[in-house]
């Protein structure tokens, strides 16, 4: 096994303070995960222009890191983006790209309080072991707008996990989301892992 920082997500010995973890990641981590072929940001991206997300309102980029889903974001033709993320590490590599209009740090137990402002949310790569627990896409669920649209990606891990899309199953039996799109594809070819892209409708 090796020692890199995605190894050690991938076979499950990261560190329970994931920040932490983040913040020592932040100087190699868009190499490190280049280097494996990181596809899922630009699937997000297409997949929210087919549901016809509109590319003149602002995106909020939750959990953006280093902005690698930002850029992707852009390169779609989405114009205004703001990302949070619990890193400032992560966060320093995402302002240097100058892509966003306004980065904010939170906390993990807060989270953000403003989702409702966005009709795009994006959390590309963020949900899953390693990541942001289940609760975290109960927040974003409960914080969108009515007719507000989330892209979401979850790897073979967290699917392997059966919580994440356990409670996406719950918010659509209540009917409180209309699921647009899930779709398998690669994640981190060099990994041989792959992820569903999920873009969902608040209702």
């Amino acid at each position: 096994m090796g020692d890199t920082f995605i190894d050690k997500i991938y076979r499950g010995d990261a560190p329970e303070d994931v920040a932490a973890h983040y913040a020592a990641w932040a100087a190699t981590y868009e190499t490190e995960i280049q280097d494996n072929g990181y596809a899922t940001p630009e699937r997000c991206a297409r997949a929210l222009l087919r549901h016809k997300a509109n590319t003149a309102a602002p995106v909020l980029d939750y959990g953006c890191g280093t902005g690698l889903s930002g850029l992707a974001l852009r390169m779609a033709g989405f114009e205004t983006l703001d990302g949070v993320d619990i890193s400032p590490e992560m966060i320093a590599q995402a302002e240097a790209k100058g892509i966003y209009r306004r980065l904010t740090r939170i906390a993990p137990d807060t989270g953000f309080d403003r989702i409702a402002e966005y009709e795009t949310v994006a959390a590309i790569g963020l949900l899953g072991p390693g990541g942001a627990p289940a609760e975290v896409l109960d927040s974003l669920i409960s914080g969108l707008a009515r007719g507000a649209k989330l892209v979401f990606s979850l790897n073979d891990h967290a699917i392997a996990e059966k919580t994440y899309e356990g409670r996406l199953s719950e918010h659509m039996d209540y009917g409180g989301i209309r699921l647009l799109m899930r779709d398998y594809g690669p994640h981190l070819p060099a990994q041989n892992l792959k992820s569903y892209i999920y873009v969902i409708e608040k209702a």
